[in-house]
């Protein structure tokens, strides 16, 4: 082989290269799986818990029901790994197994699932993300932007507060730390309160996002901060929130002071009804469950997702994931109509039961 050859050669062979390692770090391809609607495939929905209403009760079903719609010969092979990361990752295993052509994915722990997620993808299986970023080679991410969510969590603490913002002291119960939203929301919070709030006297990050750990914490929080000088509560989900109240509540703590939310739970949609929780977070779950399930279907049959993802979002592995972020809103005893009724998440009979009746009467919810 002659000089001019070997340069070739050699040229040819460090563009491939270079070419193969930009690939590995991309996240999903257009390529499809080799699913078609007329035939119809496996989908796979691996959700994180059942501890927050919300999976059981909205999201699942209303991503089962998009997807048999954009394919009625699909089938939804369902897991839910009941907050544990390990076996959200047998789950994993189990749907590949199982032969679906794409994973509809909520992890419990970004950065654990990331190993679940590769595998896939070397298998030619196209995972999005729902709800939370997980790590690994995704083809498609949709959410609600949550820096805004904790943006108007805190700007509704401050809000219910008035003139105590700048004399009081406030206590903070955030998200699970294995869940990437909960920083999110804890930074969008802290960007609203730092400077206006007197002093955060105390701060928890709660594993498993549950009520009754979240209860402990502000028991806890009574005791070392005084049930008198906690003028709010900043609690990051309606679940948690539950248990919050229910300490204030066994404290003898009267008037209770403002408790955030957030997903706009049914029985959190009530409490600020009642008057016992200020706000939660209304979340169009429809929206966000409808956006998943096309993702789902256009990236297995391999058509571009231009139509329904309109950013780019990059996590700690992987860069520019097509995405979908939902915006958020507020909802306060003034704005359950033209939040939760008005976008299809209840109906006036399920929020008003007997022992909401005389509030929502209050409020001219018939």
């Amino acid at each position: 082989m002659n000089a001019m050859m070997r340069r070739v050669v050699i040229g040819t062979a460090a563009v491939s290269m270079a070419l193969s390692m930009a690939a590995c770090g991309k996240a999903g391809s257009n390529k499809s799986s080799g699913a078609s609607v007329s035939n119809g495939f496996k989908v796979g929905l691996a959700l994180p818990e059942n501890q927050t209403a919300r999976y059981e009760a909205v999201d699942r079903p209303m991503i089962v029901k998009k997807v048999k719609e954009l394919c009625p010969k699909c089938t939804v092979e369902y897991q839910n790994a009941s907050q544990n990361a390990n076996t959200q990752q047998q789950q994993i295993d189990t749907l590949i197994n199982d032969g679906v052509k794409v994973i509809i994915l909520d992890s419990v722990d970004s950065k654990a699932i990331q190993s679940s997620v590769t595998k896939a993808h070397n298998k030619g299986i196209k995972v999005v993300a729902y709800d939370r970023l997980a790590q690994g080679p995704l083809d498609a991410y949709v959410s609600f932007d949550n820096t805004k969510v904790g943006e108007l969590q805190g700007q509704g603490l401050l809000t219910a507060l008035g003139s105590k913002a700048s004399s009081d002291q406030i206590v903070m119960i955030n998200g699970d730390p294995g869940d990437p939203n909960a920083a999110q929301f804890k930074a969008g919070a802290l960007s609203v309160l730092n400077g206006k709030v007197k002093k955060i006297a105390a701060t928890f990050d709660t594993t498993g996002w549950l009520a009754n750990k979240a209860n402990e914490e502000m028991a806890g929080a009574i005791a070392s901060v005084g049930k008198s000088n906690i003028a709010g509560v900043y609690v990051a989900n309606d679940g948690m929130a539950a248990g919050v109240i229910s300490a204030l509540q066994a404290a003898h703590i009267s008037p209770l002071p403002p408790v955030t939310g957030q997903d706009a739970q049914l029985d959190g949609v009530q409490r600020v009804i009642a008057g016992t929780q200020t706000l939660t977070i209304y979340k169009p779950y429809l929206e966000e469950a409808n956006t998943a399930a096309e993702m789902a279907v256009d990236v297995a049959t391999g058509k571009s997702l231009s139509s329904v993802a309109d950013t780019k979002v990059s996590s700690p592995t992987n860069k520019d994931i097509a995405s979908k972020l939902i915006t958020p809103s507020i909802m306060t005893k003034d704005k359950v109509q033209s939040t939760v009724i008005a976008g299809g998440l209840y109906k006036v009979s399920d929020i008003c039961t007997s022992l909401y009746a005389a509030a929502c009467a209050t409020l001219g919810l018939k």
